[in-house]
């Protein structure tokens, strides 16, 4: 069964052994990249902008639940969307994936209320789980292992693209009361519908795969266990630090979680290859071994970007648009170390070593970033994230090719979905705990700070000038931080430096989440990447001809 195209648009593979040419590949690639382009534009842009669409949807606290909604049901179909494209084709698939994201980010920009928000983005959130996960396991049908590293760097420049575009077309929208008649802030959802027309237009016209069908049980109990193990814990890493993680509802979360993950483990069992994440592939060595490593690397990663920008913010004075084009030095670093390990994997075949370097790198630059203070030049901190990303980006590809390669040519997908999966689900875990110890640190941090700094000749004189300081404005700064910009530099100074304290000790700590991972991927055995794409391995394997 071949996925329908428009044939004159889009050959087939026209070689003798059925691989795609470079010129198909940068066809097919044209529209799997705007595909993903939806995905991560649209992390950006929501994260510049919550702050405003909260405020005019009277919803300030409630956020985070908007947040957490869309990540619940993007982490879930991940791994759902990995298994269907392995039984049914993944163009299709590909194509309801953008179809219900378009749909959702529709729903978004009429919402009235934050709750309203909150369901319309976990509607969102099921095409999101397809976007990268189905991107991915087509350029792992039609390009082999050893080739595919050529082509990281097209997908790094568009992470760049959205990362620098996102923030400042975010900080446009949110900035504005209203664009057309409508409220500013209603197009960061908007902007999402002509994008992803083209996208599927494109997809439509550009991508031919074949298709080798498989017969096999749907996990349906597999799923819903899933459902029933990460909805809870997803939640309570998000929620956990308001609600107290010791608290009745964290501790019923908990419990109902990890019930869930038994069942599921239990069911996965029980349906052996037909298993959402058959558990037989983690017995292949480097398939265990990576995605452990990609839980870790995503724990480092994510809480990395995401207390990033508020250290801009915060320390350096900078707006949201601002802190993210501050991030490209990190963008830059990633796309260079993405696309120099791309070329040497490529030319070589050799991957082992690329993995356990970037994690040492990745180390090193989270250790520099822990150096950084209130007073910190931005030249260091630029070039402490110049050394993150280079460390990011010989780790985050290099780690999927191990496991796409390791894994039967048929489950590619499955290896592709569970490799984002866990790599989704160390981020969210990252991003709660440091989030946690940055908050649990900050209030004493800035009390310290203020001690001593109250002590100080250029506070005394700043009193003696007449300006007054209140201490009980202290303890407003874990609920709104912006009055540290209103305050005299002399009294805004000790803020700072309490904020870079804590931010310190988390980089640290994701530092020391580093070298698990740098440890983990050294029992990582030697890689032969394939010659073949999947499909055509795939083909053979079935005793089939070549396209």
């Amino acid at each position: 069964m071949t996925d329908n195209a428009s044939p004159a648009v889009a050959p087939a593979p026209d070689s003798a052994a059925g691989e795609y040419t470079h010129r198909q590949i940068l066809t097919i690639l044209s529209g799997l990249m705007l595909g993903m382009f939806l995905g991560a534009l649209d992390q950006t842009i929501v994260s510049t902008s919550i702050r405003t669409i909260a405020d005019d949807l009277n919803g300030l606290s409630m956020q985070a639940w908007v947040t957490t909604s869309y990540l619940i049901t993007a982490t879930i179909t991940t791994p759902i969307y990995g298994k269907l494209g392995d039984n049914y084709g993944r163009k299709k698939l590909f194509m309801f994936a953008i179809t219900v994201f378009v749909a959702g980010s529709a729903l978004c920009s009429f919402a009235t209320s934050m709750p309203q928000l909150a369901v319309f983005r976990a509607f969102q959130g099921l095409g999101a789980g397809g976007l990268f996960t189905l991107v991915l396991a087509i350029i792992g049908d039609i390009v082999s292992p050893r080739e595919r590293a050529r082509y990281t760097g097209y997908f790094m420049a568009m992470f760049g693209t959205s990362s620098v575009l996102g923030p400042l077309i975010g900080g446009f929208f949110a900035g504005q009361a209203v664009i057309l008649g409508i409220d500013g802030w209603r197009w960061v959802f908007l902007v999402n519908v002509p994008i992803g027309i083209v996208a599927l237009l494109v997809v439509y016209r550009t991508l031919h795969i074949h298709h080798t069908p498989r017969h096999v049980r749907i996990d349906w109990w597999g799923a819903l266990f899933l459902v029933v193990a990460l909805v809870p814990l997803l939640t309570v890493a998000e929620q956990g630090r308001a609600w107290g993680w010791d608290s009745p509802r964290s501790l019923t979360a908990y419990v109902v979680g990890a019930a869930g993950v038994l069942a599921f483990l239990l069911a996965e069992h029980r349906m052996g290859d037909a298993a959402l994440i058959p558990l037989r592939i983690f017995r292949i060595r480097a398939v265990a071994v990576s995605i452990a490593a990609s839980v870790i690397v995503g724990m480092a990663m994510f809480g990395a970007i995401m207390l990033i920008p508020q250290y801009m913010q915060i320390v350096h004075g900078a707006s949201p648009t601002e802190a993210g084009l501050l991030m490209l030095p990190m963008v830059v670093g990633m796309m260079t170390g993405s696309i120099s390990a791309g070329q040497v994997i490529s030319r070589t075949g050799h991957i082992r070593l690329f993995p356990i370097v970037g994690s040492a790198v990745l180390v090193v630059g989270l250790v520099l970033l822990s150096r950084c203070g209130a007073d910190t030049a931005l030249v260091w901190v630029s070039l402490s994230m110049l050394v993150l990303g280079l460390g990011l980006g010989n780790c985050l590809q290099p780690i999927l090719l191990i496991v796409q390669n390791a894994v039967p040519p048929t489950e590619i997908g499955v290896a592709t979905s569970s490799s984002t999966f866990f790599r989704q689900i160390g981020g969210t875990l990252g991003v709660a705990i440091f989030l946690s110890v940055l908050f649990g640190t900050v209030g004493g941090n800035i009390e310290t700070a203020i001690t001593a700094e109250s002590q100080t000749p250029e506070w005394r004189q700043t009193v003696a000038e007449g300006h007054a300081f209140d201490p009980a404005v202290a303890a407003r700064f874990q609920d709104d931080s912006s009055f540290v910009e209103e305050l005299h530099p002399v009294f805004a100074h000790p803020f700072k430096v309490g904020f870079a304290e804590s931010m310190d000790l988390v980089f640290m700590l994701a530092a020391g989440v580093g070298l698990l991972a740098f440890l983990i991927l050294l029992l990582l055995p030697s890689v032969e990447l394939r010659a073949t794409s999947a499909s055509v391995a795939a083909r053979a394997e079935g005793g089939e001809p070549p396209a």
